[in-house]
């Protein structure tokens, strides 16, 4: 707040608290205490710009209205009332007065734009006296009733609760027996009809006659709007766009002008820039004879603003030249609101424009160029999160909205991943990785996935899946694809063995063509059309993300797990690769065959070598020769182990061509590969069904041969089965019991290295062992792993440059992080499962059950696998951070899991001294812009200027 805004603002001490103020008395900069609309009313008076008079009534005004349970605070009303005695001043009329009636709008304004979300009334003060003192004093008794009955209308609506459908419906019904179209064509005596059918409704609804005494329609229009900041609307968009439920909204009391008094006045609403493409023009709709809910309610079609220019050009010059002054003054882009009153302008509203990520970045860059505003305002003028808005396909939203029109909206979900896709609906992954494979759209729609599926989620331009969360399988790995994912669409059931699903209603057959919109969640039949921009085709784009890498302190990698995965992360700026996930590349249909035998050979095998190694250790003299000689014989002859290590030798062929494609594309970045996390029965299929398929083959005698192999493989799951597998046997658990696969996966590294170190490529493997939560575990794994690291590289005469190091993931693990750090050349926070073990929750469970309720209900802030828990998960981090460099002090520190790509939690990790975040591939930029941001942040907070760039 300025220092005059100051002086002008508070109070005398002593005095009673002031919750009501003149427009002329506030600035832009009290907007946290008069609202975005009300801040702005006062700055365009300020600026003696044509602003109707009028007063405000506090945000703190609301809040102590919910504080006093639903009463005014002390002295809240007897200011209102000063206040009004005062614009009735300004105006020349009076309040209630028969002959020249002064009637007032009362809208809502919170600090923070909700357009359409709270309420607002027009043309308060009308009764049957004042009636006729409007129609009098206009010379038109037509318009009078007009805006009785809109005041009736929106005041029965908005104030006595009374359904919007029971006027509209009268309306209706009303115009097409008059056998017209418009509302501008009913007559005086249609809208003196008109007014005494709404009459009635008001009557009927509540038991009572509509009030008439104007004070008391102001005090509970005043109280209304209080009461819609918590409306479910409100509540919902808040929620959405995480604004705190605290802010409260402010109340504006505006004198009335009229824009429904003939072909000479009018309605609109203007931006000075184009919101979706950010060009530099005037961008608008204007409605001649009509009020501003007519142009919001699309009762009537609106003209562009430029027709305006060719009707009435000195009007469009003077509405362009406050355009310009309020951009110049407000250093960005505005959405105005105007009123025309027989050929007099009024400027109703500003606040800055909402605008498309494209428009955003235009708008910011533009304005640098044109000098505006600095680099450092355009880096923090822009939400990060648009970005991905602009690099991921998008719908054109006409055509959308034209399918919603047709009735084509299936349902809608939870909107997991970003992003626009059309395709034909497949029902299981063979199939969507068969037909996606010759070029075909589809788009796979499931119960659920799991990591069996990621092949054809791959072939899929998009997945839909009835069940799980934002940070569900099929959300997680869409995101890393960068393809579009609707997650928990309840009202969605998939009929595998028909080969449909149903979802609204209606019935998806396979090779339907269905579109969704991952950014809202929404399934529609049909196709949509879509784009598909990249970022080398953004220029503009690509000149803030420049100024934003110049800024910024934190490293920006991305998670990867194929050589197409890292090449898009590099397209997109990434720095390095923060995790690949080894067990991904298992997943593939030719790998996992392989895989499943490695598995059901592991246990007996490594149980046959753990013996021999264990006499080998032990001198036991004659006898123990003799037991030796007889285990190995074992080993030689045991067809587990020759499996097992067939196994391994394909595996190893396959992640050596992996890593190769992964270290290449990132030469001179560092790589971080996870070794093998998850517990083996995810390779393996479900035991239910397997339980069934057992029991069909037996009943029905089979004779095949199949029964046995099923029946054995029944068996080896049934084996691995685990009460809680996400805390069993995985991890550096599973390497430790299964040491060969560890050992593979590092000999498919190195020499993977070692071979394009010789071709002079710059290799940076950093070794991650997941899970630890003791430093023993590490320690061992190291001692197993480091050894064959060294002897590859002597074998190929090369040196590698490489790291061991960890994932911090189990509380455990944080809180003896100085421990771990002995053996651990970094840290990488795994996010996700640092919030399950911290929270005791199961993330797909809580989302798909009880998360969202949780945040509705204020239990949670946020979800908290969307957005780091600082005070918990985040403390972890600190302290894990702090105790790790006090053992190793050039220890490198990130984070890997889903939050690495979210404003907030890469604000956190700048300031927690983190080297690095790790996101999905098209989420870098974003990462790129919000790391600059929070450098930003923390140098303005540290040399006390504030953050008000944004």
């Amino acid at each position: 707040m300025t220092q005059s805004a100051l002086n002008t603002a508070q109070p005398t001490p002593g005095s009673p608290k002031k919750w009501v103020y003149h427009f002329r008395e506030g600035s832009a900069d009290m907007v946290g205490l008069l609202g975005g609309k009300g801040a702005g009313l006062a700055e365009m008076t300020r600026a003696h710009l044509p602003v109707p008079p009028g007063f405000t009534i506090t945000t703190e005004a609301c809040l102590a209205y919910y504080d006093e349970h639903g009463a005014f605070p002390p002295g809240m009303w007897d200011q209102t009332l000063s206040a009004l005695r005062s614009i009735e001043w300004e105006s020349g009329k009076r309040f209630g007065d028969t002959s020249s009636p002064l009637l007032v709008a009362v809208r809502s304004g919170s600090s923070v734009s909700m357009p359409g979300m709270m309420d607002t009334v027009l043309n308060l003060g009308l009764n049957w006296e004042t009636l006729q003192g409007l129609a009098a004093g206009s010379g038109d008794e037509r318009f009078a009733y007009d805006v009785y009955r809109r005041f009736i209308q929106m005041y029965g609506k908005v104030v006595l609760g009374i359904p919007a459908d029971e006027f509209e419906g009268l309306l209706s019904a009303y115009k097409r027996e008059r056998e017209v179209a418009s509302d501008t064509e009913l007559k005086v005596g249609d809208w003196k009809h008109v007014v005494q059918l709404f009459l009635s409704v008001v009557q009927e609804q509540t038991g009572q006659e509509f009030p008439q005494d104007p004070l008391q329609q102001l005090s509970l229009a005043v109280e209304a709007v209080f009461a819609s900041w918590n409306n479910k609307r409100a509540v919902a968009y808040r929620n959405f766009n995480r604004i705190p439920h605290d802010l409260g909204t402010a109340v504006n009391v505006v004198s009335m002008v009229f824009g429904n008094m003939g072909e000479d006045s009018g309605t609109g609403v203007a931006f000075t820039r184009d919101p979706s493409t950010g060009k530099r023009e005037l961008y608008g709709e204007y409605l001649a004879n009509a009020q501003g809910e007519d142009v919001v309610a699309g009762i009537r079609t609106p003209r562009k603003i430029d027709v305006l220019a060719r009707e009435n050009p000195l009007l469009f010059q003077q509405l362009s030249r406050i355009a310009s002054q309020l951009e110049a003054h407000y250093r960005d882009a505005q959405d105005m609101e105007f009123t025309v009153e027989h050929g007099k302008l009024y400027m109703l509203q500003t606040r800055a424009a909402k605008r498309t990520g494209e428009a955003a970045v235009k708008m910011a860059v533009d304005m640098v160029t044109e000098g505006i505003i600095t680099q450092e305002e355009a880096i923090m003028r822009v939400n990060p999160e648009q970005l991905y808005q602009i690099l991921l396909p998008r719908f054109d939203l006409e055509a959308k909205a034209a399918a919603a029109a047709a009735g084509n909206l299936l349902g809608t979900g939870l909107n997991a991943s970003p992003g626009a896709a059309t395709g034909e609906a497949v029902f299981d992954p063979e199939t969507a990785e068969k037909r996606g494979q010759l070029g075909e759209s589809v788009v796979l729609i499931r119960t659920e996935t799991s990591p069996d599926d990621v092949h054809g989620m791959i072939q899929a331009r998009g997945i839909v899946t009835a069940l799980g969360g934002a940070t569900s399988h099929a959300a997680v790995v869409a995101r890393a694809l960068g393809k579009p994912c609707i997650t928990s669409c309840r009202d969605l059931y998939v009929d595998l063995d028909a080969r449909q699903c149903t979802l609204g209603g209606k019935v998806i057959r396979e090779g339907d063509q269905i579109s969704i919109d991952g950014a809202t969640g929404e399934v529609f039949a049909g196709r949509i059309t879509a784009t598909d921009p990249r970022l080398a085709e953004e220029p503009k784009l690509l000149t803030l993300l420049r100024w934003a890498d110049r800024t910024r302190r934190l490293g920006v990698w991305a998670n990867a797990d194929y050589p197409s995965d890292a090449a898009r992360a590099r397209e997109f700026g990434a720095e390095g690769i923060g995790l690949c996930r080894t067990e991904h590349m298992f997943f593939q249909k030719e790998r996992l065959p392989i895989v499943r035998r490695m598995i059901l050979t592991a246990a007996e095998a490594t149980k046959v070598e753990e013996e021999v190694k264990t006499l080998e250790r032990v001198d036991a003299g004659e006898n123990g020769a003799e037991q030796l000689a007889e285990a190995r014989a074992r080993l030689a002859a045991s067809t587990a182990v020759q499996e097992y290590h067939s196994a391994l030798d394909r595996l190893l062929e396959f992640q050596v061509r992996d890593f190769k494609g992964i270290l290449r594309v990132m030469a001179g970045k560092p790589v971080i590969i996870r070794l093998l996390d998850p517990p083996l029965h995810e390779f393996l299929p479900p035991f239910e069904e397997l339980l069934v398929e057992v029991t069909q083959l037996r009943s029905s005698g089979d004779s095949t041969g199949a029964l046995e192999e099923k029946a054995a493989l029944l068996h080896a799951v049934e084996s691995m089965r685990e009460s809680n597998p996400m805390l069993g046997l995985r991890g550096c658990r599973l390497g430790l019991m299964y040491g060969a696969i560890n050992q593979m996966q590092v000999r498919a590294i190195f020499t993977a290295a070692c071979d394009l170190a010789k071709e002079g490529i710059d290799v940076r493997p950093e070794i991650m062992v997941p899970l630890v939560g003791h430093v023993n575990e590490i320690r061992l794994v190291r001692q197993e792993l480091e050894p064959i690291a060294k002897a590859i590289q002597e074998e190929n005469a090369v040196q590698v440059n490489y790291k061991f190091g960890t994932m911090i993931e189990v509380p455990r693990a944080a809180l003896t992080a100085d421990e771990i750090a002995q053996e651990a050349e970094f840290f990488s926070f795994g996010t996700n499962d640092l919030t399950q073990t911290t929270f005791a929750f199961s993330r797909d469970d809580a989302e798909a059950k009880f998360l969202r309720e949780y945040v509705s209900r204020g239990i949670l802030p946020e979800n908290p696998f969307q957005v780091l828990d600082r005070k918990g998960v985040g403390r972890l981090i600190e302290m894990a951070t702090a105790l790790g460099r006090t053992t190793r002090p050039d220890l490198e520190v990130g984070i890997c899991g889903e939050h690495g790509g979210d404003p907030s939690s890469i604000e956190f990790c700048h300031n927690s001294g983190l080297n690095y975040v790790s996101a999905s591939p098209f989420r870098v930029p974003i990462a790129r812009l919000a790391a600059a941001q929070a450098a930003l942040k923390a140098r303005h907070s540290s040399d006390g200027t504030g953050t008000s760039h944004g």
